[in-house]
């Protein structure tokens, strides 16, 4: 198959080989768990369950509010212990609204709803299932999967993309995952393809996945899926490039995939649609990544949704020596964190403690305009440009150069020679435009709250002058014909 011509990435050292050898683990039952309420993208999930209450595994215990917003299912049987806040993880660790349950060490499921047949179902049946399995996307966006499938296929997608490029250094989940669960994977991306109706199904995987190709293309063979070996290169993985790369199309900018006709969903997330389309589980578990120069044993383990991330790091056989920073996800596009008392969510896909030689803290110097940036810039934007209007608080500048298109690979600061950490700049500017835009969605609710108001207040004036016109109305009618009676009594007496 004709691959097309990426712009700019980078080729970062990918490290790995620490992890990629060795089998899926299953991490040992935890004995509490501890599972936010906002593990996707959109609306927090509303609890269903009080202290006290016991759960079986599998069981709906937070509801998806909205149509963007995703269902949390208990990971294993247990009582609910707490509600409450408890740190996210996220760099800031706040606290955030999380179920924390008590393993009872039984593990015991709840009755789940298995599809003999799971092609006979309709699309729109799919689609249920994989939204009460509250699935989102594994890849890292965790936007919720049934609303993109629903969204994909009133939009006439005709091509679905599965993206197994992983191309993140340490990370081999994806990797693992493909090896040791390709006939799931495969029966998995059929469901999602018969959900959008596609007539073209390709799965990119980058060529330093050998192994995972050849299972792959064993479990696909006879089946209308089409497994594409792609280059490895960073970000080859993101979903603008891995379109671009296999169908030479590119999104508009501000548009979606489905714009062009095309649905991307990574191939952990195929797993647990087949999983929960065939065998109604919910999606309480995932692969993760454990490694990083620091880690005595690298490993891929499947971890419970709300496992506290020490324990994966124990399962790992602890520091070979201690780290100089922690990071969940990738080291491009991951969150650096302190507290391992996280717990792993939905879209953790990798917890990595990292050496000093490993981050390369080099202190930044002025930019000397050598446009190194913008050669690597996968998106075509001018990261240098960008950045001197953020520091200058010009925001729409920095929008009218193409910030809203920046996926913030990470691409731009790691060429960059004077080590100015120009990802930063956009992630702050965004989260700036987000609260601009927040607020002015507030200051247009109030207005319109004020101008109902005035508006009731007016009508009620203008009810009671109505009224009492009425009132006025009906007292001189009254009058009128008293004194009509009146005089036509006298003029009878007379």
């Amino acid at each position: 198959m004709k691959l097309f011509e990426l712009r700019g990435g980078v080729h970062p050292e990918g490290r790995k080989d620490l992890s990629a050898g060795r089998h899926i683990r299953v991490l040992p039952l935890p004995k509490k768990l501890f599972v936010p309420l906002q593990q996707h993208i959109g609306a927090p999930a509303t609890p269903l369950v009080n202290v006290g209450d016991k759960v079986l595994k599998g069981q709906l215990i937070a509801l998806a509010q909205g149509a963007v917003s995703s269902s949390i299912h208990a990971p294993t049987s247990g009582v609910i212990a707490a509600l409450g806040d408890f740190p996210a993880p996220h760099p800031s660790g706040l606290p955030v609204p999380t179920i924390t349950i008590e393993s009872d060490g039984e593990d015991k499921w709840i009755a789940r709803d298995e599809a003999y047949d799971p092609f006979a179902l309709t699309p729109e049946d799919i689609a249920a299932r994989v939204g009460a399995a509250g699935i989102v996307g594994l890849g890292g966006a965790t936007f919720p999967a049934a609303l993109k499938l629903n969204l994909s296929r009133n939009s006439g997608v005709h091509t679905l993309i599965m993206n197994g490029g992983e191309c993140e250094p340490y990370l081999t989940c994806d990797d693992r995952i493909m090896r040791e669960r390709a006939g799931q994977i495969v029966e998995g991306i059929r469901l999602i393809a018969h959900a959008v109706a596609a007539k073209e199904i390709l799965v990119g995987i980058e060529d330093n996945k050998p192994d995972a190709i050849a299972a792959m293309q064993a479990a696909a063979e006879g089946t209308p899926v089409k497994v594409v070996v792609m280059p490895s290169m960073y970000p080859m993985g993101s979903e603008k490039q891995i379109i671009q790369v296999l169908t030479g199309k590119e999104i508009p900018a501000g548009g979606r995939p489905a714009d062009i006709g095309v649905l991307v969903h990574n191939v952990a997330t195929a797993y647990a649609v087949q999983q929960a389309v065939c065998y109604g589980k919910p999606l309480i578990s995932r692969i993760v990544t454990v490694s990083g120069g620091a880690i005595m044993t690298p490993c891929n383990v499947e971890a419970l949704i709300g496992t506290p991330v020490q324990e994966l790091i124990d399962f790992a056989d602890g520091y070979e020596q201690p780290a100089a920073r922690l990071v969940l996800g990738g080291p491009m596009m991951g969150q650096q964190f302190t507290h391992t008392g996280v717990p792993v969510v939905k879209g953790t896909s990798g917890v990595l403690a990292l050496m000093q030689d490993e981050i390369g803290q080099a202190e930044p110097s002025p930019c000397i305009r050598c446009s190194t940036c913008v050669r690597a810039c996968p998106i075509g934007l001018v990261p240098l440009e960008m950045a001197a209007h953020i520091r200058v608080s010009d925001l729409s500048g920095a929008v009218d150069l193409g910030l809203k298109d920046c996926i913030a690979c990470g691409s731009c600061s790691y060429v960059c020679p004077a080590h100015i950490p120009l990802v930063h700049y956009f992630n702050y500017a965004k989260g700036d435009l987000a609260a601009q835009e927040r607020t002015k969605l507030k200051q247009e609710a109030t207005r319109k709250l004020a101008e109902a108001r005035n508006e009731r207040l007016a009508r009620i004036e203008r009810e009671r002058a109505e009224a009492a016109a009425r009132r006025k109305a009906a007292r001189e009618a009254k009058e009128r014909a008293k004194q009509e009676a009146a005089a036509k009594a006298a003029e009878e007496a007379a």
